[in-house]
């Protein structure tokens, strides 16, 4: 029994010796590798100023079709939410009364038109016998102001006879502009023009159109920036339609209020929309991306390599000396995947995008290029394959 104990001891002590010696070699020789992180290697780049904003379709030109004289509405000859042409005919005003008031202007006319053939006639007979002394100087001047006077009256009845005309014209209500015309607000038989111009119908210009929408005054001075930067350039606004597809057409900005508004605190914008199959249409709210210039030598950095406190947005970098080092960025707008880094950063430097959570500012760590399409849980697989694969050999 004795015996059979001695021997417990023995081996117990025997294998509390190699587990110390194999405490103390790992202590002496091992040392903890450095962790594998995957960087992006940094190059300024000029990056295009996007914007998402919403705004509202607006006609490139509306007119108001309005009876210009008073009358009876006799019909209505387009055809509502067509599109018409400039000088296309709309709606008839009866003419009767207008054709009455142009024929007594005639009338008049030629009345003034006669009383000037006999004024004129006296005054050329007086014209002549005043040098033999037959008439007095007298008679002479007043056979020339009845002359003048007849004159005038021909001249004031080709005007009435002219506004006539005009008014005459005005019964046939016309297109101002070419454009879609809308519904009639006025229905036939109804009296118009009386003591007011009647609206009868609006006229809508919708190739193109405009789009209105506003920028906030904190991202007004980026714009500008970037609009000096990429002089000479046009800035474009791409629409997406209610569906959420984008339009086909790109369009131009073609004008900037300098005006905040103070409701808003925003400025007012507007671009100019090509739509030529007319499938845009005036008073819809679109969602827009504008392209307002470009910032020139900024940094593209991945969003899974930014993070946030409450100091600053950050990333950690893999310095020349192999350690990790935290720098603070301005993360200014994001681009897709990235983000778009103003300041911070700098040319060459390798930013952390895997791995970030195994990196510690002043450790060092290994820097791998960082590849997009990396599975990380695919490759433990294979090792244990490659183990098993190695047991059984």
């Amino acid at each position: 029994m004795r015996a059979r104990t001695a021997v417990v001891l023995s081996l117990a002590l025997a294998l509390l010796a190699a587990c110390s010696g194999e405490d103390k070699a790992a202590g002496a020789g091992g040392q903890t590798p450095a962790p594998e992180v995957g960087v992006v290697t940094l190059q300024p780049a000029d990056v295009a100023i996007t914007k998402d904003l919403v705004g509202r379709l607006a006609p490139f030109r509306s007119a108001d079709v309005r009876a210009r004289v008073a009358g009876i509405l006799q019909r209505r000859v387009y055809e509502e939410g067509s599109d018409v042409r400039k000088g296309q005919l709309l709606f008839v005003i009866d003419p009767a009364p207008l054709q009455a008031a142009l024929s007594q202007s005639q009338g008049a006319l030629a009345q003034a038109q006669a009383s000037y053939v006999n004024a004129k006639a006296a005054a050329d007979r007086a014209r002549g016998l005043l040098p033999q002394k037959f008439i007095s100087q007298a008679d002479y001047d007043n056979a020339l102001a009845a002359e003048r006077t007849a004159s005038a009256s021909v001249q004031s009845a080709k005007a009435a006879v002219q506004s006539a005309q005009i008014n005459l014209g005005y019964a046939s209500v016309r297109a101002p502009i070419d454009g879609r015309a809308g519904k009639q607000q006025v229905t036939e038989g109804a009296l118009v023009g009386e003591g007011s111009a009647t609206l009868l119908t609006t006229v809508d210009q919708i190739d193109p159109l405009y789009v209105n929408f506003s920028l906030g005054v904190s991202e007004l001075e980026q714009v500008r920036r970037g609009q000096a930067a990429g002089a000479g350039s046009e800035s474009e606004v791409q629409v997406i339609l209610p569906d959420g597809t984008p339009y086909a057409r790109m369009g131009t900005l073609d004008f900037s209020g300098d005006v905040v508004d103070p409701a808003t605190g925003a400025i007012s914008l507007r671009a100019r929309i090509p739509n030529p199959d007319r499938s845009l249409l005036p008073g819809t709210y679109v969602t827009l991306k504008a392209t307002m210039g470009e910032q020139r030598g900024v940094f593209l950095v991945p969003q899974a390599a930014v993070q946030r406190d409450t100091k600053s947005a950050y990333v950690l970098v893999v310095g020349r000396d192999g350690k990790v080092a935290r720098k603070d960025i301005a993360a200014e707008q994001a681009q897709g995947a990235n983000w778009v880094v103003s300041s911070g950063v700098a040319a060459g430097d390798q930013v952390i995008v895997s791995g970030v959570q195994k990196a510690q500012p002043g450790q060092p760590a290994k820097a791998v290029p960082w590849k997009p399409d990396t599975q990380p849980a695919a490759q433990p697989s294979a090792k244990q394959d490659d183990t098993s694969a190695a047991d059984e050999g």
